[in-house]
Parts: structure tokens; sequence; C-alpha cells
């Protein structure tokens, strides 16, 4: 059995929960002081994991310094804080240890990938990344679920296969890094406009064409960087999409609907809390327009976050787009 050390509450709290069950020693830390006191006092996460129990043989901090020792160092951490966190992290970290990132997302201004940032942060760590069609109500349920382990280094993908599997987690081993931190991240994008969808009240053949059209573009966009085609058909392709954009657990999707029905995108995203497609949908679009890539859905939805677009004249401009053939390539 392994020492894992969780960063990150919410579906850090699921993992490491899982983790438990197989027996690994599991220390869960938060930023917050706060969060591991209430669930130090509650024995639970009330808003995040409402009714789990989190069991008191997983060690609470929120003390950096221990990860030291760990055999793999888990994050779950927001894109947005995650250069920062990995940089806090670093001197904690000896070579070799497995840093595994279960986080979803593009840093911004930087355009850079979750894996760059890892490297230039940790260089000295084997990287590997857990992306798939995984809400943590359900993990931490042992709702039967399949993810997707990539690294450049097969022994630590191994490793992560080996140390998070359970008759109720089941993780597939993949070499396209690239390619599934951009599915896992881009996903998020389509399942703003599935929300978006869901408030406007149209219906499943609107939704079908967002998913399949997206996942189009997404791909391309993959293609583009390096990725390998048919890692998007994929669990942390396809499988991550049709989760977001169709369940009520998705941030995404919630704060889409709010949009749908009125309500500013920026007002959306605070009552939603933490929805990483908001911020994507920036850092997608740079991306689409660095490698010069046709990124449709992308590019309307950025209109109407950003531009103060009218989405109704955003679903116009996508069905009035030049007629082609469906896999017609554009260069």
């Amino acid at each position: 059995m392994a020492a894992i050390t969780v960063l990150g509450g919410g579906f850090g709290s699921a993992l490491a929960i899982l983790l438990h069950s197989m027996g690994h020693q599991v220390t869960l830390w938060s930023a917050l002081p706060e969060e591991i006191e209430a669930i130090r006092r509650d024995g639970e996460q009330k808003v995040k994991l409402p009714g789990v129990k989190i069991p008191k043989e997983i060690n609470l901090s929120a003390d950096i310094s221990v990860i030291e020792g760990s055999d793999m160092v888990l994050f779950v951490i927001p894109s947005a804080f995650v250069r920062e966190t990995a940089r806090r992290a670093a001197p904690y970290i000896k070579p070799g240890t497995i840093v595994c990132n279960a986080g979803k997302g593009i840093e911004e201004g930087t355009l850079k990938l979750m894996s760059t940032v890892f490297a230039e942060e940790i260089p000295q760590a084997a990287y590997v990344v857990l992306t798939g069609p995984c809400h943590a109500e359900e993990v931490a349920r042992e709702i039967p679920t399949s993810v997707v382990a990539a690294s450049k280094s097969a022994a630590a993908a191994y490793y992560v296969q080996e140390w998070l599997s359970t008759p109720r987690f089941r993780v597939y081993i993949n070499e396209d890094v690239t390619g599934c931190e951009l599915g896992g991240a881009l996903k998020n994008v389509i399942a703003l406009c599935a929300g978006i969808n869901d408030g406007l009240g149209y219906g499943d053949n609107t939704k079908a064409a967002l998913m399949t059209r997206g996942l189009h573009e997404i791909a391309r966009l993959g293609v583009a960087l390096g990725s390998k085609t048919e890692t998007f058909a994929g669990l942390t392709g396809l499988g991550d999409l049709i989760v977001t954009c169709t369940s009520m657990h998705s941030r995404n999707r919630r704060a889409g609907i709010l949009i749908g029905q009125g309500v500013a995108p920026d007002e959306a995203v605070r009552q939603v809390g933490t929805v990483e497609g908001y911020y994507c949908c920036r850092t997608a679009y740079g991306l689409a327009k660095k490698y010069g890539v046709e990124m449709p859905i992308t590019e309307q939805l950025y209109a109407v976050l950003y531009e103060n677009g009218d989405i109704n004249m955003a679903l116009g401009k996508l069905m009035g787009r030049p007629k082609r053939h469906e896999y017609e390539k554009l260069d």
C-alpha cells in the first residue's frame, strides 16, 4: 500500500475516501483551515458532499508540508490555483514521486496545459493526469465509474492504475497526455452551451448537435496540438462530454441554465461557484486563434460570455454557417 496525499476538497475528498477503502495511508489537505476544521467537527463536507462520511483514519491538514514522504501527491485543485499550489508543494516532493492531476483546465494568460505547469513547477516528479466522466458525488457513493490515467511514463500510469482501481472505480491507461488534458478541459465549454440550451427551453435535438459538433471542434484543436484523434472518442472526450452536458451534478451545465434563463454570465458563475468552462472558454478561444483552428461553438460562447453577445443571435450565426460536408477538413 502507498502513502498518498490528496490536495483539495470536494472531488479530492471523494478520491481520498476511495483510496482509503483500498488500504492506502491517506492524507487530505485543504488550503482553507476552516474547511479542515469543519470536516473534523462534522465528519463530512456538508456543502460539497453532504451525507458522505469521511473516515476518521484519513489524516486531515491545512499544512502543505504533510506531503513530504508521500509516494503520490494527487492534485484536485481548480486550474486558477494549480501553479501556486504546485510551487508551494515542490520543496516537499522528492525526485520520482508521482504527481497525479485530477483537475481540468488550461492556465489563463499563458494558455499552458496543466502538464506544462507541473513540468515547470515540479520537474522532479513523474506526472500523470487522471480524467474522465467522474462526478465527486457518485465516486464518493461508489457508483461504478471509469476514468483514464495518462502519462508519458508507463510506470507512473501503471502505479496510478494499481493504486486507484477498485471494483467500482476502473482506471484505463493512455499515453496521450495532451489529448486527455484537452478533452477534460474543453468539454466544460460545451457543457456551458448545453446548459444554455436547457435554460432557453430548447430540446434534445439542439443539445445533441451541440455535443456532437462540440466534440468535433475539441478534437480538431487537439490534433493541431499533437493529440491523437481517437483519444476524443474515449472516456476523456466523448465520455466526459456526455456526463458534463447532461447531469445536474455539473456546475458548468447549471451555470449555463442560468445564463439561458437570462442571468448575466458573471452572476451565474457567482451563484454556482467554480465553473471551469467559464474561464476555459477564454483560454480555448485564445488557443484556437493561436493555432488557426476554427471553433465556431467556442467562438460564439466567447461572444456571449465576454462581449455581451446575444444568445439567440449566436445560435443564428451557428445555424447559418456555410453549408459543407460533415467531415470536411478546414485548414
